[in-house]
């Protein structure tokens, strides 16, 4: 009898010692930290950097009580400005943001939207690519990983250090940077030399020589210190660059639901049109700050009416629409649907 009291006494200290194995295992669990490597080619001083993104990492570790930590590697220092999204989709990075510009060829019919005309600003830009994503218009691009954010820049304007850009003629031989093959092609119509590199690129080669000018939004003039070297700013609205922040499948499916919820409540249309509104007041400020230093601006706010500029903007269009039916893609009816957006979406 008293052996199996024993014997009874011993096997509810085990279980109730299991039971305690198991909730510690339970809270150790879920105290747990994952850590994200957030990859961009952006300086860490820029203020997309300081005020769009490490204001989300640090609401998605607030949101997660500490389980999540985003870790941030600017000025492209885990993966080329060029190469982040694959970097996300294979696993070498965790999230990743890139122009969609940067990859030629990658996202085909989402730089429809960069064509001229489509949109003025980075909040009507990120509110079409939305209408065109949600429509299964662009989805297909991003299947491979699990999208966090699209967003516009602004429009695209003309930047030179000694000569100002008042007609296409202006441009007519001048080597001139461009962030893609959608303004690759309208400078090559305009008569220019379209120079590919990345942004942070383009101070040095302009400082040396190596290309005249570049077609830029306003924002990175003062990110990247180009104010330092550009005295002439052509407002063209001929060309506009599109972001995507995006995250490696495997590393967001391995995560637990709640901490998936977190994620995906800090991601989405609200974190893009929060970034394209910094997008927007930098583009002014950074313009406003040109003017005041006594820079040559030249206002060209309708070019596709324009009888100057009309025909090159027009016939670098239709280039880049006829690339796309080269390849089996239906761009022209992804740029009536852009086209449509742009008005829906007016700011």
């Amino acid at each position: 009898m008293r052996t199996k009291r024993s014997m009874g006494i011993a096997l509810a200290a085990a279980v109730a010692l299991s039971g305690c194995s198991d909730r510690e295992a339970t809270t150790s669990a879920s105290n747990d930290v994952t850590t994200l490597r957030f990859s961009h080619f952006m300086t860490a001083n820029d203020n997309i950097n300081t005020e769009g993104f490490e204001p989300w990492a640090e609401k998605i570790e607030e949101d997660s009580n500490g389980r999540l930590k985003v870790e941030i590697y600017p000025s492209a220092t885990l993966s080329k400005p060029g190469a982040t999204y694959d970097a996300a989709a294979k696993g070498t990075v965790d999230i990743g943001m890139q122009v969609q510009g940067y990859t030629a060829g990658r996202f085909p019919l989402t730089q429809v939207v960069e064509l001229p005309g489509i949109s003025n600003t980075a909040q009507q830009q990120t509110c079409i690519l939305y209408e065109l994503y949600n429509n299964n218009a662009i989805s297909d691009e991003y299947e491979d990983t699990h999208l966090l954010s699209l967003m516009g820049s602004g429009q695209g304007a003309l930047h030179t250090a000694d000569k100002p850009i008042r007609i296409p003629e202006d441009m007519r031989g001048m080597r001139i940077r461009q962030p893609s093959v959608v303004a690759s092609h309208v400078i090559d119509a305009i008569g220019a030399a379209p120079v590919g590199m990345p942004a942070s690129d383009t101070y040095t080669s302009l400082q040396r020589g190596v290309i005249d000018g570049l077609a830029f939004t306003w924002q990175p003039i003062q990110a990247f210190h180009l104010d330092e070297l550009l005295s002439h700013h052509t407002n063209i609205p001929f060309y506009n660059s599109t972001f995507v922040i995006t995250m490696n499948k495997d590393k967001y499916n391995s995560l637990p639901d709640d901490l998936k919820k977190v994620i995906d409540d800090n991601s989405g249309i609200a974190l893009s049109t929060r970034i394209a509104k910094i997008f927007d007041d930098s583009n002014d400020a950074a313009m406003a700050a040109a003017h005041a230093k006594g820079d040559t601006m030249i206002d060209i706010p309708d070019p596709l009416h324009d009888p100057d500029w009309q025909d090159p903007l027009l016939e670098g269009t239709q280039r880049y629409l006829d690339e796309l039916a080269a390849l089996g893609l239906d761009g022209e009816a992804v740029y009536e649907q852009a086209k449509a957006a742009s008005v829906n979406c007016k700011i």
